[in-house]
């Protein structure tokens, strides 16, 4: 009889071990009504095939897959697993009692299991041992009633060994039962914790991935280490504006080095002595930081863990503040003209009007004076003409009325000006040379102003060439934009001077006011333009003016 329970108990545990072969991280729960509905029903089958009889009542496990799986399978494997139950049971009813019983199984028990079935699926783990426990317990005590009322009803008496076997039987089927859950419930513990292993991972990657498409897109130069000093990311732009060692310039290379070992000679003294003192946990530290060309702006930042606080490593952070300094020289030049502009307001009635009084009084002196004293005129009145010239220029300069834009041909401009700049040319011994392109478009302009541009520019480089050289003016045109091209052959600009050109009051001439090329940039600006300097020392320079095209008049 043991031996037949002992079968009868591994049978009865026969789903929960194909289960754990049958179920896979992947497959999830999706199949459960039908694992459990098809392996319970064949458990359930085994289990009334090998049955114990214990005087001519058949004993087996059967209760428990029938119970488990309709627990976990749901309705559909409850009305599988009552069907096969029905259909193997019945025949083998054999007397009125047995038949009386199992009808009243039937209605109690298979009714309260159905009803069970939602309120255990959502139930805790421990809450599932227990219902399914009680559940069975409560068949179990059904299932001994029946049997005391056979033994009764068959006019047999209680041995010893009916009552070992009943004791074991309903032991193995209470223990089985929660066993049965036990391992069930095992396998969707560790499913849950699989899923929240597995969000957790993605979430880190997503974390880490957002992490470094920050790193890369951002404007700054970005270096991170760990509290050993590795590289852990990194970005483009640190290895663009921190001109990192060219050992190091592959990705591989970065990742996993030293950072002492990445930075080359000269600024690595700057950039390492920060992350050494970010890894020793000093606060965040700004320091402006000349490379080359370059003008960065170093910030260091230590990173600690939120729980320990402890050294999780460094970031170093550069951002290149060049253009930013640019942007501050060209404000800076914009003030100084705003306060020419603000001077020559003043300055336009108080001071002009009494030079030309002074001007009419000392040609009217010169008229009555001797002859041997012209030459002391001629150069009290070149004096207060160039002083009106500074004057008018200032004006020029500090204007800020609505100009007059036209459609016109700067080619027209250009050959207008030809035969005045001819002759100051000839006066010079020089030559002018005029290379114009076939086809150019319309510009929106203010023709006054662009001769004055023009001319400027031209005397400039006539100046710059002493009594010799030639002078070249020419055009080009692109798909958005117009050049005007004008380059000597004079003596150059030196490079200290060349950032410096377009300030007030800078010049390169003795008798120079500074203002004509300032002049000349104010100008192009206000018609959608720029201008360019290139020049070599010795060998002369060249100004190029561009006007950006509107789509109505591209190329």
């Amino acid at each position: 009889m043991l031996k037949d329970l002992l079968l009868q108990f591994i049978v009865a545990l026969l789903p929960v071990f194909a289960f754990q072969l049958w179920y896979n991280k992947e497959q999830g729960w999706k199949g459960m009504p039908f694992f459990m509905g098809v392996y319970c029903g064949t458990s359930m089958i085994l289990c009334m095939l090998t049955a114990s009889n214990i005087f001519g009542y058949e004993a087996d496990l059967r209760l428990i897959p029938y119970l488990i799986g309709s627990l976990y399978g749901g309705w559909p494997a409850f009305a599988l697993l009552t069907s096969i139950y029905l259909g193997l049971r019945i025949p083998m009813l054999d007397s009125v009692w047995e038949t009386v019983s199992f009808i009243v199984f039937i209605v109690v028990f298979a009714t309260l299991i159905l009803w069970s079935i939602r309120h255990f699926q959502h139930a805790s783990t421990l809450r599932k041992k227990r219902m399914g426990l009680l559940l069975m317990s409560a068949m179990m005590l059904y299932y001994i009633i029946t049997i005391s009322g056979f033994i009764s009803f068959s006019g047999k008496s209680w041995t010893l060994e009916m009552v070992l076997a009943l004791l074991i039987s309903t032991t193995g089927t209470l223990a089985a039962t929660w066993l049965f859950i036990f391992m069930i419930e095992s396998v969707m513990e560790k499913q849950l914790l699989h899923e929240e292993v597995k969000r957790i991972s993605a979430n880190y990657r997503n974390e880490v991935e957002k992490l470094q498409q920050f790193i890369d897109e951002t404007s700054f130069g970005v270096i991170v280490i760990d509290h050993e000093g590795y590289i852990t990311h990194f970005n483009g732009m640190a290895k663009t504006v921190l001109n990192l060692n060219a050992n190091y310039n592959g990705e591989e290379g970065l990742i996993g080095s030293s950072f002492p070992l990445v930075f080359q000679q000269g600024q690595s003294d700057t950039c390492v002595k920060m992350l050494y003192q970010a890894l020793n946990g000093k606060k965040s530290s700004l320091v402006p930081f000349v490379n080359g060309d370059k003008v960065l702006l170093l910030t260091t930042i230590s990173l600690r863990t939120s729980e320990e606080d402890q050294n999780a490593g460094a970031a170093l952070l550069a951002q290149d503040i060049t253009e930013l300094r640019h942007l501050q020289s060209e404000v800076g030049r914009m003030e100084r003209l705003s306060l020419v502009g603000q001077m020559a307001a003043s300055i336009t009635h108080e001071i002009r009007n009494p030079m030309a009084v002074i001007r009419g009084f000392v040609q009217l002196i010169q008229e009555r004076s001797p002859k041997n004293q012209a030459e002391y005129f001629r150069i009290v009145i070149e004096e207060l003409d160039r002083a009106n010239m500074i004057i008018s220029d200032f004006l020029s300069l500090a204007q800020n009325r609505a100009l007059i834009m036209e459609p016109s041909s700067l080619h027209d401009v250009i050959n207008e000006l030809v035969p005045l700049l001819h002759a100051d040319a000839n006066l010079r011994g020089q030559s002018v040379e005029v290379s114009l392109c076939e086809h150019l478009p319309l510009i929106m302009m203010n023709e006054r102003e662009i001769k004055q541009l023009l001319l400027n520019i031209a005397r400039n480089g006539m100046e710059a060439m002493g009594h010799k050289g030639s002078l070249n003016i020419s055009t080009r045109c692109t798909e958005s934009k117009v050049e005007l091209r004008i380059a000597d052959q004079g003596v150059g600009i030196p490079q200290e001077q060349m950032k410096h050109l377009f300030e007030p009051f800078f010049s390169t001439k003795t008798q120079g006011t500074g203002l004509g090329l300032p002049l000349c940039l104010s100008i192009a600006e206000r018609h959608n333009g720029r201008i360019d300097v290139e020049s070599r020392e010795g060998e002369g320079t060249a100004f190029i003016v561009t006007f950006f095209l509107q789509e109505a008049f591209a190329c």
